[in-house]
């Protein structure tokens, strides 16, 4: 079979509300900072914006989920989704009451992007639910929050999950529920977004892994039989930095990545990032819709009081630059 894609190109942006850099603490956003957040991304002609989650991560972060929905009001237009939200440490059924609000918060422009996470064990520690599970635990949560937005009496007995005739009212905004995107890179995660999900989200690959990745996946959708009455996702989150030179934005990125991730990301940086002026950075961009990406997510990297300026400079210097594969 042959997931079924679409050509156009969409492009969206991984909106962090905070510092890689903290003087005294975490640092706090004033309402004014969030709103002109969003009001700058929309205004700048993008297509989407995304937020991650983590219950605990190196740095302060918000809850993704209400984080969107202050973001829902301030935009009527935007696509606004999760990249990607941690589902096995929570119970799933909670959670489709949250998606199914956001859902209508969001008129229908919400994409649930979920994963299993785990660089930071202590997360599932704090939560409660043995790291070993996560795998499958997101597995059967699918199916639990299908069943739930459908907005008819349903039941579930499950190895983690257990309810019988329970009807969710209202359902999703849209019909089914909002598409489920998935990441991973692992063999077993390919292979559960092939039988399981909506979509892909890949993160840290370059266009040849993201190659490999989707005939797995494809593999794995034509083995199960799957029929995508809605089509199928693909995305990336691609850690982006426009500058004058590419050697500027590789030290920009790599003092970013590296506070971020609590670890020295020189060299996945000059993999992994896309980097330098417009035209290099579009380059990049190409490769990825070449073999099969449609919504590339873009996570500014470099110093915070920068990440303004970044969102601007790309839309003015690099957006039209890819003006023939957004009309698509």
């Amino acid at each position: 079979m042959n997931l079924p894609l679409d050509d156009r190109l969409r492009l969206g942006v991984q909106t962090l509300h905070r510092r890689t850099e903290p003087a005294t603490g975490p640092w706090l956003p004033t309402i004014d900072e969030l709103a002109d957040l969003v009001g700058l991304v929309d205004r700048c002609g993008y297509d989407s914006m995304w937020v991650g989650d983590h219950v605990a991560f190196t740095i302060a972060i918000f809850d993704p989920l209400m984080q969107l929905a202050q973001a829902a009001v301030l935009s009527r237009r935007l696509v606004f989704g999760t990249d990607v939200y941690l589902l096995p440490l929570r119970h799933p059924t909670p959670v489709a009451k949250q998606v199914s609000t956001l859902d209508h918060l969001t008129e229908g422009r919400f994409i649930f992007g979920v994963g299993v996470g785990g660089e930071f064990p202590k997360e599932y520690e704090a939560c409660g639910v043995p790291i070993a599970e996560r795998g499958a635990r997101l597995s059967e949560s699918f199916t639990v929050l299908r069943k739930l937005w459908s907005g008819e009496p349903t039941s579930h007995a499950g190895r983690f999950f257990q309810f019988e005739e329970v009807m969710m009212q209202p359902p999703p905004r849209q019909a089914g529920g909002p598409p489920i995107w998935c990441g991973g890179r692992s063999e077993p995660a390919l292979r559960r977004i092939g039988r399981l999900a909506d979509g892909w989200m890949s993160y840290v690959v370059t266009p040849d892994m993201f190659r490999e990745g989707l005939e797995k996946i494809e593999a794995a959708a034509g083995a199960s039989g799957r029929v995508f009455d809605r089509g199928f996702g693909t995305s990336h989150l691609l850690f982006t930095r426009v500058d004058d030179t590419y050697e500027k934005a590789l030290d920009a990125a790599t003092v970013s990545l590296s506070k971020r991730y609590a670890m020295d990301f020189r060299k996945a940086a000059q993999r992994y990032c896309a980097l330098g002026p417009p035209a290099e950075v579009v380059d990049t961009i190409r490769r990825f819709h070449a073999v099969g990406v449609r919504h590339l997510i873009l996570d500014f990297v470099g110093p915070y009081e920068e990440r303004y300026a970044e969102i601007e400079r790309f839309a003015r210097d690099a957006l039209p630059l890819l003006a023939d594969l957004r009309r698509q």
